[in-house]
């Protein structure tokens, strides 16, 4: 491994070494863990396991938003609501991310339209009105009847928190 360089690759020592200097130098080496033989099959597994979820840890942090049933992932820009997962549009996306960090609270029209629009069109709030429908498809059981993207009268839509 080059200096200066950094590889989030998982690396697992299986020597028949067991000296303790080794194991200190496969360590020191950058090594995540060192099994010396003989060991046992199912060590092995356990420490592999161990060492992966270390490594990508990120993946049990990934983004999500619970709406009722369904379950929109940010990092993969999907929803899945009974087992069918559909794809985000971008406006979609940008409109459930702002609601989502203000989630609990009333986000204006033309907060929304910020968000998806940033330099500052105005006049497209009948465009939001349709991406909050197409929104709403994927993640109401009724999106004629929202029970988690809810429109505030007069002053914009919100999120309900979690139940």
């Amino acid at each position: 491994m080059k200096e200066g360089f950094l590889f989030d690759i998982p690396v697992v020592f299986l020597s028949a070494r067991d000296e303790d200097s080794a194991r200190l130098r496969g360590l020191g080496l950058g090594a995540d863990d060192y099994i010396t033989k003989p060991f046992l099959p199912e060590e092995l597994l356990l420490r592999i396991k161990a060492v992966l979820r270390r490594t990508y840890r990120f993946q049990e942090n990934e983004e999500v938003l619970r709406l009722g049933e369904a379950v929109v992932s940010f990092d993969s820009g999907t929803v899945e609501n009974h087992g069918n997962v559909q794809t985000l549009t971008a406006k979609e996306y940008a409109i459930l991310h702002k609601l989502a960090e203000n989630r609990g609270k009333i986000v204006t029209i033309d907060a929304l339209c910020d968000a998806l629009w940033p330099d500052g069109s105005y006049g497209l709030e009948s465009s939001l009105i349709v991406h909050i429908r197409h929104l709403r498809e994927k993640i109401e059981a009724d999106p004629s009847s929202p029970k988690q993207l809810v429109t505030v009268r007069g002053l914009g839509y919100k999120l309900e928190k979690r139940q």
